[in-house]
């Protein structure tokens, strides 16, 4: 299964940085695949719902490291491209100050 396509949309949130759709053998697409900031610094999220007991589950994943690590790569890879073509404001500079809002 190869990566045919992949769409970043960039949220520049503290944490949740964007989302991602990426589709396989022009065939088959996953939606909202987070990239989340960390503290060791960004990684890849799969889709999730959450259970009524607040815990959440994927509702897709890779199976096998080697997958996960490729999907992640090419990812992250579309992630950094975007951001070099949509610099984003840290969220401090989006925030409007108390004087700039009077």
């Amino acid at each position: 299964m190869k990566i045919t396509e992949i769409r970043i949309h960039l949220m520049g949130e503290d944490r949740l940085k964007a989302f991602a759709s990426v589709t396989f053998d022009n065939e088959f697409v996953v939606r909202n695949m987070k990239v989340v900031e960390g503290t060791k610094g960004v990684f890849l999220c799969m889709p999730s719902r959450k259970l009524p007991d607040g815990t959440h589950k994927d509702m897709v994943h890779p199976i096998n490291q080697e997958f996960r690590k490729y999907l992640e790569e090419n990812v992250l890879k579309a992630y950094q491209d975007e951001l070099a073509k949509n610099p984003q404001p840290a969220a401090e500079e989006k925030a409007p100050s108390t004087q700039e809002a009077k």
